[in-house]
């Protein structure tokens, strides 16, 4: 099975067993990352959907690319700067590229196992609102009390003048 993924703004043909040199990514040697980012799928000449495929590969090594030299001249200016340049690249082996019914289940797991915390915290919300309203007595009579008393005082000073 093969698949074209995008990663670093290119794209790559990947296949089980492929070795690809991409940008930078996170993660160290041994660490194995998946390359969500799946544009097109398929086995031999049939095509299959891309949005259930996963692709999955182990870093290899952090490194860096061929050295690029840059080379400025300007003719009969006595102008000349060389610099040069080394991207940073991640060696990737692909493990697998396949469906993504196995990571189903263990996700609809997780999210089953969350669902009931995501019940009680809206519940709990409910209960912080209804309590809130009660307290209110003392903090509530003396808030009015002090918008009151600056208004009051406003249009007496303009009586005055």
């Amino acid at each position: 099975m093969f698949a074209v993924v995008r990663t670093g703004g290119k794209q790559y043909r990947v296949a089980p067993g492929d070795k690809i040199a991409v940008e930078k990514l996170a993660g160290e040697a041994g660490d194995t990352i998946t390359l969500g980012d799946v544009l097109l799928a398929g086995e031999g000449g049939d095509l299959k959907d891309a949005a259930k495929v996963k692709v999955s590969a182990e870093i290899i090594a952090q490194a860096k690319s061929e050295k690029v030299v840059v080379f400025k001249k300007r003719r009969r200016h006595n102008y000349r700067r060389k610099a040069g340049h080394r991207q940073q690249m991640t060696l990737l082996r692909i493990v697998a590229v396949g469906d993504a019914k196995s990571e189903a289940p263990k996700k609809a797991a997780a999210e089953k196992a969350e669902a009931p915390k995501a019940e009680a915290a809206p519940a709990a919300v409910k209960e912080t609102k209804a309590a809130k309203p009660a307290p209110k007595t003392e903090a509530a009579a003396e808030k009015p009390v002090a918008a009151k008393k600056a208004p009051a005082k406003k249009p007496a000073a303009k009586k005055a003048d």
